[in-house]
């Protein structure tokens, strides 16, 4: 495990000055929204947990609640993921909802690879399947999938921001982590449009490396999903998610090959677009 991973005194220093940078940005939003209009996006990731655990950070410091926190079920998820999630859930008192697209599931019966029909599912998802300018009658239910992803995940994401209010929203991304993301800013505010409610969103961590992440999670003992330590350096959805060697993540090459090249390359390279779809 990174924890057993011993650092040298100056390299943790260097770690105890990005979390301290990343503090700072959490400690901007709480001065900046009410502690309800505060929400957190996790996957039970190595970046959204570093992320997580910064904002619990700054919430000891300030003696106040975790702010609301959600996670998305895709309908095709890691057994270890779950169970990390709900162990801290306990531990963390976390006031974690799980949100999915019933719809969309219900369609497909619950099941992947199966079709769904585009005039089995409701009003609202009709309409962002017409947002996106997917043509076809129906498309397999595939969380990766261009449609799926869309469905799944952002439009949950949406949905969760209207329902409660959420103006704040914190995410776990870095600047290294995909081309897609080099340009963005740790306050992003999104104005008002057709579906998507106003928001902004707050990224604590992307001054941090992969080679930075894992030394703080080692300098720290930041608690870490097990299928890491097997070889997964990026996790997705359970179908479309390999290894990227048999070494635990933090031990392989970080510098010189890609994270996410275990992760479905046809949603990678459409990446760009779903972003401006509002993918986080």
């Amino acid at each position: 495990m990174p924890s057993d991973k011993e650092i040298p005194e100056k390299r943790k220093r260097q770690c105890a000055k990005l979390c301290e940078l990343s503090k700072e940005v959490i400690r901007e939003t709480f001065d900046e929204f009410k502690h309800e209009e505060i929400g957190i996006t996790w996957t039970g990731g190595k970046d959204s947990g570093l992320t997580l655990w910064l904002i619990k950070a700054v919430c000891v410091e300030r003696n106040i609640p975790i702010p609301r926190t959600m996670i998305i079920g895709e309908g095709d998820e890691f057994e270890e993921i779950e169970e990390f999630v709900e162990k801290y859930k306990k531990e963390w008192d976390l006031p974690l909802e799980v949100c999915r697209n019933e719809d969309v599931l219900k369609a497909a019966n619950h099941t992947l690879g199966a079709p769904v029909k585009v005039a089995d599912l409701n009003e609202r998802n009709r309409e962002e399947i017409e947002r996106i300018e997917f043509e076809e009658d129906e498309f397999p239910f595939e969380a990766e999938s261009y449609a799926g992803n869309h469905l799944m995940k952002t439009v949950v994401f949406n949905q969760w921001l209207e329902r409660n209010g959420i103006r704040g929203v914190f995410q776990g991304l870095r600047w290294d982590e995909h081309p897609a993301r080099f340009d963005d800013e740790y306050f992003e505010h999104k104005d008002a449009e057709h579906l998507i409610p106003e928001h902004t969103r707050i990224r604590p961590i992307l001054h941090f490396t992969e080679q930075d992440l894992w030394d703080t999670y080692s300098a720290f003992g930041i608690p870490h999903c097990s299928l890491y330590e097997q070889g997964y350096r990026s996790l997705g959805a359970k179908t479309t998610s390999k290894k990227s060697g048999d070494d635990p993540a933090w031990e392989q090459d970080l510098a010189g090959t890609e994270e996410r090249a275990g992760r479905r390359q046809d949603k990678e390279h459409t990446m760009e677009r779903l972003r401006m779809l509002g993918y986080m």
